[in-house]
């Protein structure tokens, strides 16, 4: 992580730029430098960049919800002081926005979602029986990816660890549960907030149908395709995904 972590009342988040806040939101195994390139290339385009830490394992198991994610950051948009924010969020991220924006439409003024749980939950807290197994890990970290060369050492290593803490797989499998528990199917169309959605055509972990899904059922929502890419856009072509969400923000005047 090349950005300093700040630590105030019950939160920690990077705060990068000035401007119209853009909140991050990362997924259940994603960490924080996940964004660097979102961060450093709209914090230097007029946008203030926050990437809240998300109670994900530090929660109550009985509070380990989407739902409780959701009031966490609303929270957070409290604690900070803003009126309206923008949400960006990769997976259970997204689904954390699109669940917060359900409660707090009022706070939203646009969402961003990529590779967003909230529909389809096929990968997430599944097939950790051989979680012992690091060779089996690996393989389940680099499936997220199109190229499985973007999985790292140091993101294999973290996944391996986090599944073989027994409070922390009891923590993401509950997360899993919330997360179908939570399906947002007959929400999304009564939300009419601005929606941009990119998302790699080669994910497995939620299909490319999920997107279209999604497309079809937001009633402001504009759909955007990355080639030869995962679940995780941001981190496998942060370049085309900094490009069509700048242009997105630009057309909608965001």
């Amino acid at each position: 992580m090349t950005h300093r972590l700040k630590k105030e009342n019950k939160f920690s988040y990077i705060e990068v730029g000035e401007g119209q806040p853009i909140i991050v939101l990362h997924g259940l195994m994603g960490g924080l430098s996940n964004f660097d390139a979102v961060t450093d290339f709209f914090s230097s385009r007029g946008y203030k960049i926050l990437i809240p830490e998300l109670p994900i394992y530090s929660m109550s198991l009985l509070k380990t919800n989407v739902k409780s994610f959701a009031k966490y950051l609303h929270d957070f948009i409290a604690f900070k002081g803003f009126e309206e924010v923008i949400l960006l969020g990769n997976s259970l991220g997204g689904h954390i926005g699109l669940y917060h924006t359900k409660l707090y439409p009022e706070k939203v003024k646009a969402l961003i979602i990529t590779g967003s749980s909230g529909l389809y939950e096929s990968a997430m807290g599944s097939g950790y029986t051989k979680r012992s197994d690091y060779e089996v890990i690996k393989k389940k970290a680099q499936d997220v990816f199109y190229d499985p060369a973007v999985a790292t050492k140091d993101i294999v290593d973290e996944v391996y660890e986090t599944v073989n803490d027994r409070n922390k797989l009891i923590k993401t499998l509950a997360i899993a549960k919330s997360a179908i528990r939570h399906n947002m199917a007959k929400d999304l169309p009564n939300m009419n907030i601005p929606t941009c959605i990119i998302w790699g055509k080669n994910d497995i972990v939620t299909p490319p149908e999920v997107a279209d899904e999604f497309n079809q059922l937001l009633p402001d929502s504009d759909l955007y395709w990355i080639d030869k890419c995962g679940h995780a856009a941001m981190m496998e072509h942060p370049d085309e995904f900094n490009t069509i969400l700048s242009t997105w923000l630009t057309e909608r005047k965001l």
